[in-house]
Formats: structure tokens, C-alpha cells, sequence
């Protein structure tokens, strides 16, 4: 049976989005960096009566609680999509958080390094943790503050790997998940530098984030899955942002791996 082959003008808007001739369009004079418009905040703000978690150092746990070499952890990387029902330690998925999204260092308001590369630094990524089974911390799901290195509690909710799983499109996998991150985009961030620039570059940032999810849980003897496919308006709502200045863009499912599937 043969199918039509679709012209390539039918994904001209699509490839667009993927070549940089964006930049050619762009009068990078009336960006609002140089407009002296103030930047975003680095950090989203977090409400004054917020419940706070103080996390252990997550590089300290990352580095001592590895179990093999990075050229191990490339190596053995796949993608994870059956959990045993071991619960992480609070150590690990702190481990997880700093190595997706952590603080190197604090350049000026405006700038900062963390542990995944970013356009211009301007990391227009919040990271959210629907928590499954993880030790010390009850279930359900919380913000993460990288420049504070705690977790805020948005609300408990026994059933938070069954709302997870639901608003994946009921990929059945992240019920079972110990924790499932979601990663929202503030897209000013980005846009206040970069202008209509600034999308692309956004997306290459997730990839960057993902990757150090898929190698952080391996070297962690845990497994990871990358999702794309979600119910956009299922996931901001529950996550509880607008869905226009602050959305999903990716998420991954993390747990330990089965007796008999050790990396």
C-alpha cells in the first residue's frame, strides 16, 4: 500500500521553528535587555506562607551516592518505563533535582549557572516533582527552589502518581513512578534577550535537562523515562499555572529499577 509523500511545504512552519533564520528577523536593539527593561526573576517568587523543605546538599549526594563512572552511566543509559516499588531516599531525589537544575553559582541578578547549559543562562525552566514514594516526604506535589535548596509544598495528595499518570495521557508507567518531574517554561526569561528567538532555544535547554535526568538516576542505579506526549492543559492544571506565561514543556518519570534489571 503506498501513502502520499506530503510536500515539504506542508512542515514549512514546523522546519522553520528548527533553522536559526529566525535571527535575521530580529532587531536585537529592541530586545528588552536592551531597552533596560528589568529581567525576569531567575527564580519564580514563592508565596509568603509556603511550607518549606530544606533538601540535603544535592551535589554532596550526587557524589557520594553514585555507583559507577560517567562512562558507565552514558553507556548503560535507557529508557526506564518499570519501576520496583522501593521508595528513592529524600538524598536522591535531591541528588536528581540539583543535578537537573541545580546552582553552580549566582553571576549577577540577572545570571546564573546551573548544572545544564542554557541560552544566554537565562534557564527559563521551574521544575515541579509529583512525589510518588519518596523517604521523609509525604506524597503528593511540590516546587523546587534550586536558589534555596528546598522543596515547596503546592499540596499532599496520596493519589498524586494517579493524577500524574492521568495528565501523561494515562501512561500507565508513571502511576508507578517513585517521582515524575515536570518542567514548566517561563518563557519571558528567555524572550527578554532573545525576542522570537528565544523559543527555539528553549527546547534545545529541555533536552539538555533531560539528559542529565536519564544519566543522574543511572549513575543513582535508578531509570529514568522522558515524556513528550501529555495533556497540555491537563498537566497546567495540575501543576496550577496558566498555561500562557508559564506551561509544561517536558517531563520524566524516575524510579528504582527491578530486582534483576540493575544498571
Amino acid at each position: 500500500m503506498h501513502t502520499r509523500k506530503k510536500s515539504a511545504s506542508c512542515f514549512d512552519d514546523c522546519r522553520f521553528f528548527l533553522k536559526d533564520t529566525i535571527r535575521q528577523r530580529i532587531d536585537f536593539y529592541r530586545t528588552g535587555q536592551n531597552l533596560g527593561e528589568p529581567a525576569p526573576p531567575l527564580q519564580k517568587p514563592c508565596p509568603a506562607d509556603s511550607i518549606l523543605t530544606a533538601l540535603p546538599d544535592g551535589r554532596e549526594c550526587l557524589k557520594h551516592l553514585c555507583r559507577m563512572s560517567f562512562a558507565d552511566s552514558v553507556t548503560r543509559r535507557v529508557s526506564m518505563r518499570s519501576f520496583s516499588a522501593a521508595a528513592l531516599s529524600c538524598e536522591e531525589l535531591s541528588a536528581l533535582l540539583w543535578a537537573s537544575q541545580g546552582v553552580r553559582e549566582v553571576i549577577s541578578p540577572e545570571c546564573a549557572l546551573r548544572t545544564v547549559p542554557s541560552a544566554g543562562a537565562r534557564h527559563a525552566f521551574e521544575t515541579y516533582s509529583a512525589v510518588n514514594r519518596v523517604a521523609g516526604i509525604d506524597p503528593g506535589l511540590y516546587r523546587y527552589l534550586p536558589f534555596d535548596g528546598k522543596l515547596a509544598l503546592l499540596f499532599t495528595d496520596e493519589e498524586i502518581g494517579n493524577r500524574a499518570a492521568a495528565a501523561c495521557l494515562g501512561q500507565g508507567f508513571v502511576a508507578t513512578a517513585a517521582a515524575t518531574f515536570f518542567w514548566t517554561t517561563i518563557p519571558a526569561r528567555m524572550e527578554w534577550r532573545y525576542d522570537r528567538a528565544a523559543h527555539k532555544v528553549i527546547a534545545i535547554d529541555a533536552g539538555h535537562v533531560g539528559q542529565n535526568i536519564y544519566l543522574a538516576a543511572t549513575a543513582l542505579g535508578a531509570g529514568a523515562c522522558a515524556i513528550a506526549a501529555y495533556d497540555q492543559d491537563a498537566c497546567d492544571r495540575l501543576l496550577g499555572v496558566d498555561g500562557e506565561e508559564e506551561f509544561t514543556i517536558y517531563i520524566a518519570a524516575v524510579g528504582k529499577r527491578r530486582q534483576g534489571n540493575e544498571p
